[in-house]
């Protein structure tokens, strides 16, 4: 018997602020910006992307784009996004050097 598996989408799992918050904490100490841009558009979807395009004025189908494996959103639109899902980039000091 052949088993059929369902794609994985992470975006169904991020229902909690702490969830998502640990969800975008991890990304951002992969220092990966493919995968952070990744995890931003997961998150953004988790919240309601036509709900994130109307707060940032920009296009599903852009915001799609830029923030999917291969995107690269400008600096721009990541701060707009981000604070559309209630996060900010802050220059924070490493705790070690």
């Amino acid at each position: 018997m052949v088993e059929k598996l369902k794609e994985f989408d992470p975006a169904k799992f991020l229902k909690s602020d702490e969830a998502i918050r640990t969800f975008i904490e991890d990304a951002f100490e992969t220092k990966d910006a493919a995968l952070i841009a990744d995890c931003i558009g997961i998150v953004a979807r988790a919240k309601g992307m036509t709900k994130i395009a109307e707060q940032t004025g920009l296009s599903r189908e852009q915001l799609y784009r830029s923030f999917s494996q291969e995107g690269n959103p400008t600096l721009t639109t990541t701060l707009a996004v981000m604070d559309a899902i209630g996060f900010d980039l802050s220059g924070k000091p490493h705790s070690t050097h």
